[in-house]
């Protein structure tokens, strides 16, 4: 049999959509069929998952109070039923090849996971999803273990030649194109009286970047107010219309907006322009090989669901 959905797995995928993905195998088990227990909706390889298992683990992975119609989730439980047999196809081809998960890469991969949250939230979005802890560690696991597949069975496959590059360049010259762009810095003030004051002291030579640490309200002032470089219409319309008429080294006026009274220092400025193919190259490169890891990825679980035992009740969804 050969299955239509062939998502990339990675660590670096947000956590609730991990945590969708992460219900796809969660019923899946090695067992003897019983023809008087629940129906069953997936035999692969061995392991089976039950109807009344894989409609659990399905409206699990729906929003909260969802208001999809019944086409439409018919639709995702077909597309849900296949990425449950994507993920058990690559997990028997890992098994299969002896791979496993060391044990200080899943505490790294844990400890990644549940930087981004607050004490306690890491854990409650968990409950709300119905989902141990125990399961989610299990289940990052496995995740792991197919990133690991993928990586020696898969991606090695993949090469990007020069020519490539080239030809992708060529004929994508406009995507390469880039607006025009600045490195400024900011003060960010709370009243117009304050904002003049400083604006005078920097017109006599105040340095911008101490008075930024010392009287800014915006968080890069601790960095002495720099924005880095940005391009045109990035920023607020406001802020454009100032920081792209001036030339390096010039102080703004006060600029007024919502969020307070602003002044700004122009330290460099870089006109429109086109990348090179050199400097384009990273990026095309990239590009490429995403689009060629992705047909490996589909390639290589179509000829290990071709060598496959699958046997799949579509009538029962």
């Amino acid at each position: 049999m050969k299955t239509g959905v062939f998502s990339k797995i990675s660590r670096r995928l947000p956590v609730v959509l991990l945590l969708v993905l992460a219900l796809a195998g969660a019923g899946c088990r090695e067992q003897t069929p019983d023809p008087e227990a629940a129906p069953l909706l997936l035999q692969i390889n061995g392991r089976v998952i039950t109807l009344e298992a894989f409609t659990r683990q399905f409206e699990q992975t729906l929003p909260p109070n969802h208001t999809l119609g019944q086409d439409e989730k018919d639709e995702l439980r077909r597309v849900f039923l296949r990425q449950v047999i994507d993920r058990e196809l690559a997990l028997s081809e890992a098994r299969r090849l002896g791979l496993s998960v060391p044990g200080e890469d899943l505490e790294a991969a844990l400890v990644d996971f549940r930087r981004d949250y607050p004490e306690g939230e890491f854990e409650s979005l968990l409950r709300t999803r119905g989902i141990s802890l125990p399961q989610w560690r299990a289940d990052l696991e496995e995740r792991l273990l197919i990133d690991k597949v993928l990586a020696q069975e898969v991606y090695t496959r993949v090469e990007v030649s020069a020519e490539e590059i080239e030809d992708y360049y060529q004929a994508h010259r406009d995507e390469f194109d880039r607006a025009p762009q600045v490195r400024a810095r900011q003060i960010v003030l709370d009243n117009q009286e304050q904002g003049e004051e400083i604006l005078e002291q920097l017109r006599k030579g105040a340095d911008f970047a101490e008075m930024a640490e010392l009287f800014s309200l915006s968080p890069e002032g601790e960095n002495g107010g720099d924005l880095g470089f940005f391009p045109q219409g990035e920023m607020p319309v406001e802020f454009d219309a100032v920081v792209f008429n001036l030339p390096a080294g010039s102080i703004s006026d006060l600029v007024r907006s919502d969020y307070g009274y602003h002044i700004f220092l122009v330290e460099e400025t870089r006109p429109a322009r086109r990348l090179s193919l050199e400097e384009a190259t990273p990026e095309i490169t990239q590009s490429l090989r995403r689009s060629k890891e992705e047909i490996a990825h589909q390639q290589w679980l179509m000829e290990l669901g071709a060598k496959a035992y699958i046997d799949v009740n579509w009538q029962l969804l």
